[in-house]
């Protein structure tokens, strides 16, 4: 067996998916240990992926050259559902596409999330285009995710992943504006911004007066994504859901700890050490917190 036949075999696709978490250090690695093996690598497949796809959209390049990069991406994930994969990371979907019946639109909106940020960097969408973007660089994911921990294709199970979706996302931004603003980009809604008197101008945005009001309520945006998140999950199996739940015990601590402390320009950013990301995992493992909805 030649060089480039090996890379594409079975097993080292599935390597290949592995090793990729784990030079990420994602945060969402330990949900998706929880997993069983078949599941867990599956969802290893779906973040390799993921992270590919994310690594074309950030790292350097023009605008062309990483366009073109994700045309590729979007050919291969033809080739997937083909059968015809020539990538280790699409070799390794493609033996979980029909056993959790993917939808290859999903693959398409996380590339689509990516040509978003690749075609120059987003500045000030309105409510309209940070939506359309949280849906495709989140949503989409949460929704590729759910087939494969078990959970039911309905209503209420879309409106679970992409209501976290949108709520991971924001807390993202709302974390990472004096980091983003160095890349150039500006995640945060044009109409908080003019409403606060903010400018649009990514390297100005950090230092005005109006941004812990623009933070304040697109916080009570993300913490609505959280309720809403909790309310269809009271009609779901929360312990299929665990490593959705895990990542959504995190991420709601840090928005309320951000909250709590204030919006103020130039403070350090809230960090979770490791200990304390672990015992909140270890909270929602045991039972997540269900919101109790009366008949």
């Amino acid at each position: 067996m030649n060089a480039e036949a090996l890379a594409l075999s079975p097993d080292a696709a599935r390597q290949h998916a592995y090793e990729t978490v784990k030079r990420s250090g994602t945060s969402f690695g330990a949900g998706m240990r929880i997993l069983s093996k078949q599941r867990r690598e599956a969802m290893y497949a779906i973040y390799a992926f993921c992270r590919e796809v994310d690594d074309i959209a950030d790292e350097g390049g023009s605008p062309s050259e990483k366009c073109s990069a994700l045309l590729s991406w979007r050919e291969e994930i033809e080739r997937v559902f083909s059968g015809n994969p020539t990538t280790p990371t699409g070799v390794a979907l493609g033996e979980h596409i029909k056993r959790y019946h993917l939808p290859k639109d999903e693959f398409i909106l996380v590339i689509e999330g990516m040509e978003m940020d690749a075609a120059g960097p987003i500045v000030a969408p309105d409510f309209d285009g940070l939506f359309a973007y949280t849906r495709r660089a989140a949503g989409a994911v949460g929704m590729l995710s759910m087939p494969v921990f078990g959970a039911p294709q309905n209503e209420v199970a879309t409106d679970f992943a992409l209501s976290l979706g949108d709520a991971l996302q924001l807390t993202n931004i709302l974390r990472d504006v004096e980091e983003d603003a160095i890349e150039g980009r500006l995640y945060l809604p044009r109409e908080l911004l003019d409403k606060h008197n903010c400018p649009l101008n990514p390297s100005e945005i950090s230092k005005s007066a109006g941004l812990p009001s623009v933070r304040t309520e697109l916080a009570l945006i993300a913490e609505e994504k959280f309720e809403r998140t909790r309310k269809a999950l009271a009609h779901l199996d929360w312990k299929v859901l665990r490593p959705a739940l895990l990542m959504m015990g995190v991420y709601e601590n840090h928005l309320q700890r951000m909250q709590a402390r204030g919006w103020h320009n130039g403070q350090a950013k809230v960090e979770l050490s490791k200990f304390e990301k672990m015992m909140i995992a270890a909270r929602w493992f045991v039972a997540p917190k269900i919101k109790v909805v009366s008949a």
